[in-house]
């Protein structure tokens, strides 16, 4: 240990210049300013979104998580994930629904309050996918819930999935 501090006395400090700020970041902050305030304008408050995974492959999912990253900056724009239904504005769906989930989904549904926007993220949970003929399989979530929007995609991009969320919004108010 005393080696590595002689030399952390020697050397010093090393780290790099930081990088100057690129155009692309200042337009994205100009950008989530008036989406704040539509949401804002819209919903009076922030939106809570309730994350159900009725049977993906988990791909939707690593695509949500990289929205709430600081690239995206969802809680800048208003836009949070919580863990309960009771609190949430938006039920986030992906995969075709198994029937074994079928009914969680439905009480979760039930227990948001109103008014409840619903949509369908991916190519399974807006069409089913490949996974249509499957035995497990109830179908898509249209056929369980009613979809207000519903985001192409297998997975869907990020913004995508931002561009939808937005969409449900808009369309609601």
């Amino acid at each position: 240990m005393w080696k590595t501090l002689r030399q952390i006395a020697r050397v010093g400090r090393i780290s790099e210049i930081p990088p100057e700020a690129s155009p692309e970041l200042a337009q994205r902050g100009a950008q989530a300013t008036p989406i704040h305030a539509d949401l804002l304008r819209l919903l009076g408050r922030a939106l809570a979104i309730r994350v159900v995974d009725a049977g993906s492959c988990n791909g939707c999912e690593l695509e949500i998580n990289a929205l709430a990253n600081p690239y995206y900056n969802l809680e800048g724009l208003g836009i949070q994930f919580v863990a309960s239904p009771r609190h949430a504005d938006m039920l986030l769906v992906t995969g075709p629904v198994s029937r074994h989930m079928e009914l969680a989904l439905r009480r979760t549904y039930d227990a948001m309050p109103d008014p409840k926007l619903v949509v369908a993220a991916g190519d399974c949970a807006a069409g089913c996918g490949v996974h249509c003929s499957g035995y497990a399989v109830c179908g898509r979530v249209a056929e369980v819930l009613p979809v207000d929007v519903t985001i192409p995609g297998c997975p869907p991009t990020p913004q995508a999935l931002l561009q939808g969320i937005l969409q449900a919004v808009r369309r609601r108010a």
